[in-house]
């Protein structure tokens, strides 16, 4: 199985701090049945801005290190990149990583809105032939009181990428409802842990899966784990037409 949103990288961001902790998440990934993850540092964020030349060294340091500690888990590059208006020039300019080099660019809304400039920006990415992936929808306020806005992003070209966390209830209970309702709705493509740290931003990687099965949403999980392997094949992902979320099935759950 493939992670394609994890905080692995040590001492950059708000992820583990020593390299020891890191080992320790991946040691857990493999436990887990992990094969692959992307290491996904913010990038352009208010409080975190991992250049890609950390992510770069990094990567590589984590590969001997890791060979040296008997872990078998391929670690990948890439980014999770803020939204901001001159996103596309930091794009040309080769200063934003994709996702383990593919065509697919994991992009961070802001927490509570969505940018009046965000479908030009999904607009101007997509005729760059890369495709944005757009990081835990179910955690932004705009989209938690409206998530037809979600539909209208994913109908302009855009993908996104739900938290397993969010699915197994770890974010408490509004935002699993809004998760399991976006993910119904055709509205989330690809599935990540966005693991922080062991403890209180664990894996629950299974956890979610196993909620998935649990409410029989077993082609929803097949087609999420499905489209994560695509993104490391750079291949199209699998994707199914988007319904309508009526606004009053989530009025409120906000989370």
């Amino acid at each position: 199985m493939i992670d394609m949103h994890t905080h692995l990288l040590f001492g950059v961001d708000d992820g583990p701090e020593t390299i020891e902790e890191t080992l320790a998440l991946i040691n857990k990934a493999q436990e887990e049945g992990i094969t692959d993850m992307i290491a996904t540092s913010h990038a352009f964020h208010p409080q975190y801005d991992v250049h890609h030349s950390e992510v770069m060294s990094q990567t590589t340091l984590l590969k001997d290190v890791m060979k040296e500690a008997g872990l078998d888990v391929n670690i990948h590059p890439g980014q999770e990149i803020r939204l901001t208006e001159d996103i596309i020039d930091k794009l040309d300019n080769n200063e934003l990583l994709t996702l383990a080099n593919s065509n697919y660019l994991l992009l961070e809304l802001p927490s509570h809105t969505i940018p009046a400039y965000t479908v030009n920006v999904i607009q101007a990415l997509l005729e760059r032939d890369i495709t944005p992936i757009i990081a835990h929808p179910e955690r932004n306020r705009a989209i938690a009181e409206k998530p037809e806005r979600l539909e209208r992003l994913v109908r302009h070209g855009a993908t996104s990428q739900i938290t397993a966390g969010s699915v197994s209830g770890h974010f408490g209970k509004n935002r699993q409802k809004l998760a399991l309702q976006l993910i119904e709705a055709n509205l989330v493509h690809t599935y990540g842990s966005d693991v922080h740290n062991l403890k209180t931003r664990p894996f629950h990687f299974n956890k979610g899966l196993d909620l998935l099965e649990k409410k029989k949403f077993y082609s929803n999980a097949d087609l999420l784990l499905a489209n994560n392997e695509r993104i490391l094949q750079n291949e199209p992902l699998f994707l199914l037409e988007p319904e309508w979320v009526k606004p009053k099935k989530l009025f409120g759950f906000i989370g």
